[in-house]
């Protein structure tokens, strides 16, 4: 059985003595999830931006290959659409976490 607050103790082990909640208080390594998002978010923003220029470029004409400007753009779309579910999924989440009674 898992016990994630510590409260029960093995079979065997003292009060006194260090159980494996201990072990479970060390730091993950690694980016954590507000810098995996703010690079996710930069990401989407370099791909709206490239969108972006390919169309001036296209418009004033320093480029003329319709297919490349469009799949920039689709990319960019998609890219935004998905951040925006992730968004929307973070605040239900936030509302559902707000709802609990302690």
């Amino acid at each position: 059985m898992h016990d994630p607050l510590g409260h029960i103790q093995s079979q065997g082990a003292s009060p006194l003595q260090p159980t494996q909640a201990g072990n479970a208080a060390k730091k993950i390594e690694g980016p954590d999830f507000k810098q995996h998002l703010m690079d996710n978010i930069q990401q989407v923003n370099k791909l709206q931006q490239d969108a972006e220029v390919a169309i001036e470029d296209l418009v004033a004409g320093n480029r003329d290959d319709m297919d490349s400007v469009l799949m920039a753009k689709q990319k960019a779309d998609i890219a935004f659409q998905m951040l925006l579910q992730v968004r929307n999924k973070l605040m239900d989440a936030y509302e559902e976490v707000k709802q609990i009674r302690v």
